[in-house]
C-alpha cells in the first residue's frame, strides 16, 4: 500500500514526539512492504513566526492532497501570556479543522496496570476502564456569531447546530459502538438548552436503524461525575464540541499521564492524527517528551487506512514497553528513558528484535542491543 501523509511538526515537543511516530511508520512499511511518502507542513506558532499566518494556504493545500495528516502540538508561551495578541498559533488549528470539514473528534481512553499508581483514581476504578469519546468538532458555540462591545463590559458567544451536523458525527458513533460493547451514551444539557435538545432528538430518531446498541443519555454535569466515580460503566460516549473538549481532557488523566493519549480527527474525505498533549514548550529540546500518545496516534492511522495488523502491532509494543517500564520522565522522573529511546525500543519490537533478555545499560545509553 502506498499513502501520502502530511505531516504538521508544529511547536515546542511535537518535533520531537512526531519524529518518532515517523521512524515508527517507516519501520512498519519496511515489515509489510508498504510506502508512505511524507510531506512537511507549516502551522502554529512557527508558522506565524516565518509567513506571518498561523496556517498557510500552502498547508491547507497539501492537506488537501494528502491521504492522513500527522500533527505534533502547536502553542508558545509568548501567545499564551499575551491575551492580545491578534494572530494565535490555535487559530491555525481551528481554521484547519474547519477547511478539511473535520467535523468528528475520537478520543479512546484506556489504562495500563503498570501504570495505575499515577492515576488520581483508586486501582479498583479503573480496572477495565476502556471507553472512546467522539466530540463533535466543527460546530456550537466555538464557530458561532461572536460579539462584545467598544468597552468590553458585554460579552456574546452564540451556538447553533443543525441537524445534519449531529447526523453525521452520530453515524460514525453508533458505528462505532456496534463494534465494540455496544452500548452509546448521549452527554448533552437537555433540560437547559436547546441545542441539546436537538441532539437528543436526533440522536433517538437515529437509534432504530442501530437496534443492536443500548442508547442512554447523561446531563454534562452528571457525567462529568460518572467519568470519575465508574468510568468503567462508558463504552461510546458521543457529545458536543464545548462539552466534549471538557469532558475529554476530564477522562485523559484517568490514565496516569497526558503523554498516553492518542486522537483522532476526521471528516468525510481527510484525517488527523494527533496526541492529546499540548506543546509544552518547557520541555522541547530536551529529550524527555513522551511520545506515545503521538505513536498511538499513528497507529490510530493505520487503522483508517484499514491496515489493522499494523496497527495492533504498534499497540502491543507501547504495551509492551509500558510494562517493562521503559518510560519517560512524565511517567518515571528517576528512572525514565529518552524519547528517542522509547522510539527505537518500539522501533525493534516491531522489527521482532526484542527476544531474549535485555540489556538495560544499552538502552540507558539510547541503544537497544539485545543480548
Amino acid at each position: 500500500m502506498q499513502k501520502n501523509i502530511a505531516v504538521i511538526l508544529g511547536d515546542g515537543i511535537g518535533p520531537e514526539v512526531t519524529q518518532q511516530s515517523i521512524k515508527i511508520l517507516d519501520t512498519i512499511a519496511e515489515k509489510f512492504g508498504h510506502t508512505f511518502n511524507y510531506s512537511y507542513c507549516l502551522m502554529g506558532a512557527i508558522a506565524i513566526d516565518e509567513t506571518g499566518n498561523p496556517l498557510p494556504d500552502e498547508t491547507i493545500e497539501e492537506c488537501l492532497n494528502s491521504d492522513a495528516i500527522l500533527f505534533g502540538a502547536i502553542g508558545h508561551p509568548k501567545y499564551d501570556n499575551d491575551p492580545t495578541a491578534k494572530v494565535r498559533p490555535e487559530q491555525g488549528l481551528l481554521k484547519l479543522r474547519k477547511s478539511l470539514q473535520l467535523f468528528a473528534n475520537i478520543r479512546p481512553i484506556t489504562t495500563y496496570s503498570s501504570l495505575q499508581h499515577l492515576s488520581p483514581l483508586k486501582n479498583k476504578q479503573l480496572e477495565d476502564v476502556d471507553f472512546i469519546i467522539y466530540r463533535e468538532l466543527t460546530g456550537g458555540i466555538y464557530f458561532g456569531e461572536k460579539k462584545t462591545n467598544e468597552d468590553q463590559s458585554w460579552a456574546y458567544d452564540g451556538c447553533v447546530y443543525t441537524k445534519e451536523e449531529v447526523e453525521r458525527i452520530a453515524h460514525l458513533a453508533f458505528k462505532s459502538a456496534q463494534q465494540r460493547r455496544k452500548k452509546l451514551t448521549l452527554v448533552d444539557k437537555a433540560n437547559v438548552l436547546e441545542t441539546s435538545r436537538l441532539w437528543r432528538k436526533v440522536v433517538k430518531e437515529m437509534a432504530p436503524q442501530y437496534p443492536d446498541v443500548a442508547l442512554d443519555f447523561l446531563f454534562v454535569d452528571n457525567a462529568a461525575m460518572q467519568i470519575i466515580l465508574n468510568p468503567k460503566q462508558f463504552d461510546v460516549i458521543l457529545t458536543e464540541n464545548l462539552f466534549g473538549d471538557i469532558i475529554s481532557d476530564e477522562a485523559s488523566v484517568i490514565s496516569g499521564s497526558l503523554g498516553l493519549l492518542p486522537s483522532a480527527s476526521v471528516g468525510a474525505a481527510c484525517a488527523l492524527f494527533e496526541p492529546i498533549h499540548g506543546s509544552y514548550p518547557q520541555a522541547a529540546g530536551k529529550d524527555i517528551a513522551n511520545p506515545l500518545g503521538s505513536i498511538l496516534s499513528a497507529a490510530m492511522m493505520l487503522d483508517y487506512f484499514n491496515l489493522k495488523e499494523e496497527a495492533t502491532l504498534i499497540r502491543d509494543a507501547v504495551s509492551w514497553t509500558i510494562s517493562h517500564l521503559f518510560v519517560t520522565k512524565d511517567i518515571d522522573p528517576i528512572n525514565f528513558y529518552f524519547t528517542s529511546t522509547i522510539g527505537e525500543l518500539i522501533c525493534d519490537y516491531i522489527g521482532g528484535r526484542m527476544q531474549g533478555d535485555i540489556n538495560q545499560e544499552n538502552i540507558e545509553l539510547r541503544k537497544s542491543t539485545i543480548i
